[in-house]
């Protein structure tokens, strides 16, 4: 695993941050009749654990795009496509931090998803699929 910084724009980071606190917003808005707060909780925390230059983007005390809305349609209408971005944006600067992104990001949303005893709900399953989807769209 690299050590070196990526070199990425603000913009590039913001993009990245919001990407992948997003797909943690987006697990805990399919949780919303079980523990939302729990699963953002340890989607986050999963999040933060990340290693290596994601790892220290992800953990940089910074903005984070806007995750409000009025539904979970217009949070995955902004998360959905940052995820690819992210994803196309990383396979040009480095394919192995490409592929820590899209590893802590699953770590991240299947964290949050296990809140639950047993098997995740079928909500939060149908949310993981789009969320792997984006990811794997660039």
């Amino acid at each position: 695993m690299s050590t070196l910084p990526l070199a990425l724009t603000d913009q590039e980071k913001l993009t990245l941050r919001t990407a992948a606190y997003g797909a943690v917003s987006l697990m805990a808005a399919a949780d919303a009749t079980g523990s939302p707060h729990k699963s953002a909780t340890q989607g986050s925390i999963a999040l933060a654990s990340a290693t290596g230059p994601i790892g220290h983007v992800l953990a940089e005390k910074s903005k984070i795009g806007d995750l409000g809305g009025k539904s979970t349609a217009e949070l995955a209408d902004r998360v959905l496509p940052a995820l690819t971005a992210t994803m196309t944006l990383l396979t040009k600067h480095d394919p192995t931090e490409a592929g820590n992104f899209r590893t802590t990001v699953l770590i991240a949303i299947d964290t949050a998803a296990r809140t639950h005893k047993g098997e995740p709900t079928p909500t939060m399953a149908e949310m993981a699929r789009k969320i792997t989807q984006a990811l794997d769209a660039a």
